[in-house]
């Protein structure tokens, strides 16, 4: 199995399938260390969009430490570290 890795442009994708965009919002921008409330994600959006990184890559994320994440650096790091572990486990 290759390495996989999620980026910030996939988190991007995967924000605007599950939850669409706040016109304000500028999602192109420096938002690694912005809080998902100050980009209108509140923890419902940020759920489903788990829900689909978990199908699109195979992997699980446990809701409570899904909920901690409260930046996209934050989650980055939660779902490659799952990655990592499945790719480890291939």
């Amino acid at each position: 199995m290759p390495t996989q890795s999620f980026t910030l442009d996939d988190l991007r994708r995967v924000l605007l399938e599950a939850a669409g965009a706040d016109e304000s919002v500028d999602l192109d921008g420096d938002i690694l260390d912005t809080d998902f409330e100050e980009l209108s994600y509140e923890s419902l959006a940020i759920l489903e969009t788990c829900g689909r990184i978990e199908r699109e890559y195979g992997i699980s994320l446990d809701d409570s430490v899904v909920t901690e994440a409260k930046t996209p650096r934050a989650l980055l790091s939660l779902v490659n570290t799952q990655l990592a572990g499945v790719t480890a486990a291939a």
